[in-house]
């Protein structure tokens, strides 16, 4: 099966196993997953959906965290870690976000990728999640499952994979897909116990088995 059919049959088997996957990060503004998904670096979104409500309570708005001393976020946002470099980003995205658009979160991946401490995945989750655009965010999950499918072949490079994809996942499924690899991958194909391939929906067709 070559990578284009292959990519297909992955999307309809990872859509009928999880039809409802979504982004687990919580927000209910575009800046708010801005900030979600900075902290959520090495941190699960869990924590960091408990975290952003203090921080929430204390900064509510761009402004208010666009103002706020960097070392009154990093109190907030330290227990997901790395609370310095994460509290310095957020405070200069915001104050980013204020002067440069309005308070508003742009609708463009380059400049997405001009404010502070945003990369291609954060850039990407915002256009697929928040402006409904084609996106696809390589995280550990997605880099993971599809070197063990095989849609990829020995490629870690997060951008390297996003690209590798482009060329094969139709522009409307990219970002619903890589909700879904995150839940499989949570769920199934593990990083850190062997994966449960025998209760897979992809075991007939993944590289892996084959």
């Amino acid at each position: 099966m070559d990578r284009k059919k292959l990519v297909e049959e992955v999307i309809r088997r990872l859509a009928e196993t999880y039809p409802d996957a979504d982004c687990t990060l919580d927000y209910d503004d575009a800046w708010k997953l801005l900030v979600s998904v900075r902290l959520a670096a090495q941190c699960t979104d869990a924590r960091v959906n408990v975290v952003v409500q203090d921080l929430y309570a204390r900064f509510p708005d761009v402004n208010a965290l666009a103002e706020a001393d960097p070392d009154e976020i990093e109190a907030i946002v330290r227990p997901c870690g790395l609370g310095r470099s994460k509290a310095r980003d957020i405070s200069a995205c915001m104050r980013m976000l204020r002067d440069v658009y309005g308070g508003k979160v742009p609708d463009d991946f380059d400049a997405l990728l001009s404010l502070p401490g945003v990369g291609r995945k954060s850039a990407n989750l915002i256009m697929g999640d928040v402006f409904g655009k084609p996106a696809i965010v390589t995280d550990t999950h997605c880099i993971r499952l599809c070197n063990r499918i095989g849609l990829v072949d020995g490629i870690k490079e997060p951008k390297k994979v996003e690209m590798a994809l482009w060329k094969i996942v139709p522009p409307e499924e990219g970002n619903l897909l890589c909700h879904r690899f995150v839940e499989h991958g949570r769920a199934v194909c593990t990083a850190r116990t062997k994966p449960y391939c025998d209760r897979c929906c992809l075991e007939d067709i993944c590289a892996k088995n084959i």
